[in-house]
């Protein structure tokens, strides 16, 4: 095999894992048994280490994670990512209601309702449609890079399926219950603190300086 032909072969490869790692993680709707997703992985090894010169962090092998950070860099937000204010009392709602009717001139608002997902919010940039930094929230104006951990999450992309020149995409990293009773359980087994609760185990998980454990969560 040539470089050339190996290239393209990770190209094609990279798409098709990527799309499987889409109808599971996120449709929850796989469309290949999990032998033929093994096989496509170890494919995909074998040639990367046959040409490491053409291994990209947009690579699904990426995703275990890799060497320990000693900090996280911080990053400035081009753009505030704001948070959603909490009220306690019906007084509070109705006064929040009564302005925004105040804003937009009317005494008859509607509004539309739905659960909040308690996690971690995060940013995620692609440039020419491959992910190269994820970052935290932070206080708003400036969070902390977490690039590697956030690579360790299959229903992210690495690559998109457009090469936009740039594209910015908030959103909530949230662990599932079941998830986080696994994640507990092995703590206790190893006789180490068990995290509280879904969102602290999350966020704690996100800022690993070791990436293979946010991987393992």
């Amino acid at each position: 095999m040539t470089e050339k032909e190996a290239r393209e072969k990770l190209n094609e490869l990279y798409a098709v894992i990527e799309r499987h790692n889409y109808n599971y993680y996120v449709l929850d709707a796989p469309t290949v048994e999990d032998d033929e997703y093994d096989r496509l992985m170890r494919e995909l090894k074998a040639i990367e280490e046959q040409f490491p010169q053409l291994v990209t962090d947009a690579s699904p092998t990426r995703r275990v994670g890799g060497a320990a950070l000693s900090t996280f860099e911080k990053v400035t937000h081009t753009v505030q990512m704001g948070s959603l204010q909490d009220v306690f009392s019906e007084e509070e709602l109705y006064s929040f209601a009564k302005r925004v009717g105040e804003e937009l001139g009317t005494d008859s608002t509607d509004f539309s309702v739905e659960p909040k997902i308690d996690g971690l919010s995060v940013s995620l940039e692609y440039r020419d449609g491959v992910l190269v930094r994820g970052s935290t929230r932070g206080d708003g104006f400036v969070g902390e890079e977490i690039t590697a951990n956030l690579r360790t999450i299959k229903s992210i992309p690495l690559r998109l399926k457009e090469a936009l020149p740039f594209l910015e995409v908030r959103g909530e990293v949230y662990m599932p219950r079941k998830s986080f009773a696994a994640l507990v359980a092995q703590q206790e087994e190893n006789g180490e603190q068990p995290a509280k609760n879904p969102r602290n185990a999350a966020a704690g998980s996100l800022r690993q300086k070791d990436s293979s454990v946010t991987a393992k969560r």
